[in-house]
């Protein structure tokens, strides 16, 4: 971090808050400690008085203290915090009453310093000044609330209890009254239910352990077991990480990609393996330590002067369009960032976090807590298949990102700031062109071996884009003399009373054991024999497989076999006598590269899920309430059955398109503000919309007919 770097022999120094340190670097914090003097305070001991004198400022290095008015409790501060300065600096009485709450260690920088500092360093001074009426600022903005409070309690001294009900699975178990500014973390189980506490829903919108009941409330405790109590994990997760990384290699930039169950890829330039032992020893401290996470409010303003001072010009530009006049600023130590979800009090729950070597970096192993909650096979074999085919590091991901790098869209600020420059119109005709150029490319490979491919399987997860990519793919084919036929796997699925169940007793269509595969096998046989064939045909309204109730089809010997579904790149899913050269497989997912900052990407997951939202809505009559609580159903069936295949796939295709998020927003936004405020899908439905908010709205008008996008906003080109 560029600012402050207290010297080593000190282990009691003096640690300005960042908002402090965004106007000191290295050699004024060095000059500025031969004027501070240091104290020592023990616990109950009044450091300083209401309506005392002033006469000097203090910095705390360590220890906790309480700030008091009137014998009215306003917070507390904290090492790196500081108080006195305007006794200091206008020589008025002392507004409020200081208290140590425990031993504490102090630095005092008192008038006849101040005068020496002033006379002998009056730049050093000049920058300390201007550091301190910052910290004065977004102090205010973060007291308000409580002075607030502070405020309507003595007015209406009865009213300092406020109700809290216990809701489980949305219903109100228990009520209770507490005194209001209890922290949630005092009124919930560190367990529930098996899954560890990680936050709480406040009338069912998301809160850290430490927010503070302030009125009247439905309380729910937020575990790992929900998806937006993983969110949390993760978050704290990354920026412990991130925080070791600034600390040992403050040289090196560490960016957050995608997760991959229950890890994350982070991106690092160069060789990372040598960074491993150190990293993991040093997370591994910061938990047993219990390190504490910072979250506060700052206005705007602070956090792009604090974040521009330390280099992080991608969370600036990303500013640039935030509507707000306050934002939410996380971390731990001296690495802060934007946060748009709550973290952990500290890193005492993180236990079991730790990295291991990626091809671009970094694998960030989310550790037990979280990987038990996380569906799919052990994370061991997680790691493996992620490290045998990395989900974000194909070939088509790489070229895509070099060619965003070219047109200086490497973030997702940058990428707003593009759409508000004209460029938005050549922005959608190149990425889409891009798309067109490896359709083809994938045509054409399957063309270099005509004659040996006789199936082409297609597979992905839900609301990539397939049954567009292969209208597409269907074309470029034509345009190679190969003519596809397609079949349904779909049509081969069991009757519905030998269909199998899933741990919860529900019927499992995503199972391979759901498709009747002696049936599916036999007629692949016969096709690739050369044989007309009288395929399958399933009546879902019945639950009733018609084994030749489908069309005939036959294939000539410049045919294909086009076969889509969820086990599409599965091996067992052809006959075992036919040859692995004899089929083509591509994975198909949208892989979006951009990065909101250093410590978030844009998570593909969420990507699609908004794509299903959309499409649900528009075409088939289902709420985004409704979508949203099956997608945590949907994300386990592709864990178990889709990602562990890509490491079969010839050719992966990214869907993902740059600019479709400005797009979907248009539909999206008003569809997630349809859900109800006490649904259980409320809390991600929040999280949507702030995801949206970061990104400019863009014109469905811009998108051609052809563009997979078409698939879910509607006015597709193709037939489906």
């Amino acid at each position: 971090m560029g600012g402050w770097n207290p010297p080593r022999m000190s282990p009691a120094a003096p640690r300005l808050s960042p908002v402090q340190l965004a106007h000191l670097d290295g050699a004024d914090s060095e000059r500025l400690l031969r004027y501070l003097a240091p104290r020592d305070v023990s616990a109950g001991e009044c450091v300083v008085r209401q309506g005392d004198e002033a006469g000097a400022m203090y910095f705390v290095a360590s220890g906790v203290a309480r700030l008091e008015r009137y014998g009215m409790a306003l917070g507390q501060l904290h090492e790196g915090e500081c108080f006195g300065e305007l006794g200091l600096f206008t020589g008025r009485k002392r507004a409020a009453s200081v208290r140590a709450v425990t031993d504490m260690r102090l630095w005092v920088l008192d008038e006849t310093s101040w005068a020496a500092l002033n006379r002998d360093e009056p730049a050093v001074a000049a920058r300390l000044l201007l550091g301190v009426v910052d910290g004065l600022g977004h102090q205010l903005v973060s007291m308000t609330d409580t002075a607030n409070v502070a405020a309507d309690e003595r007015s209406r001294g009865a009213r300092d209890m406020v109700q809290v009900q216990h809701v489980e699975g949305g219903e109100v178990r228990t009520g209770q009254a507490v005194r209001r500014g209890t922290k949630v973390s005092a009124l919930l189980p560190p367990v529930h239910l098996g899954a560890t506490v990680v936050g709480a829903l406040l009338d069912n919108r998301p809160v850290g352990l430490d927010a503070r009941v302030r009125t009247h409330v439905k309380l729910e405790p937020l575990t790992v077991a929900s998806q937006e109590g993983r969110q949390v994990f993760r978050r704290s997760a990354d920026l412990l990480l991130l925080a070791s990384a600034r600390s040992l290699y403050p040289d090196r930039r560490l960016e957050i990609g995608g997760s991959i169950g229950p890890a994350r890829v982070v991106r690092v330039a160069g060789d990372a393996s040598g960074m491993v032992s150190a990293l993991n020893e040093d997370m591994a401290r910061r938990v047993r330590e219990a390190a504490p996470f910072l979250q506060e409010t700052w206005s705007v303003d602070q956090a792009r002067a604090w974040l521009q001072a330390n280099g992080h010009a991608d969370a600036v530009a990303a500013l640039k369009s935030f509507r707000g006049h306050v934002l939410e600023m996380a971390g731990m130590g001296e690495f802060l960032l934007p946060s748009h979800t709550p973290v952990l009090p500290s890193a005492g729950l993180l236990e079991g976090v730790r990295v291991s070597p990626h091809p671009q970096g970094l694998l960030l192993d989310y550790g037990p807590v979280l990987g038990r909650f996380i569906a799919g096979p052990a994370v061991e074999a997680w790691v493996q298949h992620e490290r045998e085919a990395p989900r974000f590091g194909g070939e088509m991901v790489k070229s895509h990102g070099a060619w965003l790098g070219s047109l200086g869209i490497d973030s997702v600020g940058a990428f707003n700031a593009s759409c508000l420059h004209e460029g938005l119109k050549d922005l959608v005709r190149v990425a889409e062109g891009f798309h067109e150029k490896r359709v083809g490319q994938i045509a054409d490979a399957v063309a270099a071996r005509r004659g040996e491919v006789r199936i082409i399987a297609i597979a992905g997860p839900s609301s990539s884009g397939k049954t567009t990519f292969i209208q597409r793919l269907t074309v470029q084919l034509e345009v190679n003399g190969i003519h596809p036929v397609m079949l349904g796997l779909d049509d081969y699925y069991v009757d519905r009373d030998r269909t199998p169940r899933d741990a919860d007793g529900e019927f499992d269509f995503e199972a391979l054991e759901a498709l009747n595969l002696p049936l599916l096998h036999g007629h692949l046989s016969s096709l690739l024999a050369g044989d007309a064939t009288t395929t399958s045909r399933y009546d879902f309204r019945a639950g009733k497989s018609h084994p030749a109730g489908g069309p005939v089809l036959a294939l000539r010997d410049s045919d294909v076999l086009v076969v889509e579904g969820i086990h599409g790149l599965n091996p067992a899913l052809v006959p075992p006598a036919v040859r692995s050269d004899q089929v083509f497989r591509v994975f198909v997912q949208p892989v979006t590269p951009l990065r909101f900052d250093a410590g978030e990407s844009l998570n593909p997951s969420d990507v699609r899920l908004l794509r299903r939202v959309v499409r649900d809505r528009r075409m088939r009559g289902y709420s985004a309430a409704d979508t949203i609580q099956r997608w945590p159903s949907v994300r386990r069936g592709e864990a178990l059955h889709v990602f562990p295949t890509l490491r079969h796939a010839d050719l992966a295709f990214d869907t993902g398109l740059v600019y479709e998020m400005g797009v979907l927003k248009v539909f999206a936004e008003r569809y997630l503000l349809e859900v109800p405020e006490d649904h259980p899908s409320f809390p991600t439905a929040l999280r949507l919309r702030g995801l949206l908010d970061r990104f400019v709205s863009i014109s469905p008008d811009h998108v051609p007919p052809t563009s997979l996008l078409r698939e879910f906003i509607g006015g597709s080109g193709f037939d489906y």
